[in-house]
């Protein structure tokens, strides 16, 4: 199922989200003047599970965090970007509209956080290095199916050799989406993530539920705050 558009509107100008989606597309454009150059870059700026483990260890852990950041403006390619940057330009207004501009920056962050932590905590022999804003905007998916189950997405579901257009409720869609990342993330245990076509499950998965957490909580005191 590929979600278009949902019928929520928000109510502020969500101008974090759209910063996001404009920092994260101008890094990958700028990636794409480096040529060869990019495997350098995700090798520094992504996430490479051993490296960032035995950062921790021996105590680097600016070394250990910065990459766990910086990889989620890092993108393998157009579709990796396109799908990610669609589905936070459905999902993220709504987020943003909840939290505030700053209250949502951060949760964000810490979603992405979660999900980097989760994805080395599963493979921390890994020398695959990990980029791309999944584990963000996955939990912002998480919190959308919080706070907004009923909400119509329109989407488009292959069937066969043809596609279908329908609106469904956001429970059914983002559901779906986090039950096809878990069961991916069940089958890659055990096998390098290079091994499962280069998707971090797991990362998605870890920023999904921590976004499904912290939601709450967090609007809360956002609001006594």
């Amino acid at each position: 199922m590929i979600p278009i558009r949902d019928r929520n509107p928000a109510r502020m100008t969500p101008v974090v989200n759209i910063g996001l989606i404009i920092a994260n597309v101008a890094v990958f454009f700028y990636s794409l003047s480096l040529g060869q150059g990019i495997e350098r870059v995700y090798l520094e700026f992504g996430v490479v599970p051993i490296e960032v483990v035995a950062a921790f260890r021996e105590y680097r852990y600016l070394d250990g965090i910065l990459p766990l950041f910086t990889s989620m403006f890092l993108h393998a390619g157009w579709l990796h970007l396109g799908g990610n940057m669609l589905y936070l330009w459905i999902f993220g207004d709504n987020i943003e509209d909840r939290l505030g501009h700053a209250g949502y920056l951060g949760f964000y962050a810490l979603c992405g956080l979660a999900a980097g932590l989760l994805h080395l905590i599963l493979d921390p022999e890994s020398t695959i290095p990990t980029v791309g804003a999944s584990g963000a905007i996955s939990g912002v998916l998480g919190a959308y199916l919080v706070m907004f189950p009923k909400a119509r997405v329109l989407t488009v579901i292959p069937v066969f050799f043809f596609l279908q257009v329908a609106e469904l409720p956001a429970l059914i869609v983002l559901g779906f989406w986090f039950v096809i990342q878990f069961l991916n993330g069940l089958v890659s245990l055990g096998y390098d993530t290079a091994g499962m076509g280069g998707v971090a499950w797991w990362a998605h998965v870890g920023g999904f539920v921590a976004g499904v957490v912290l939601i709450v909580p967090m609007r809360k005191l956002l609001q006594h705050g």
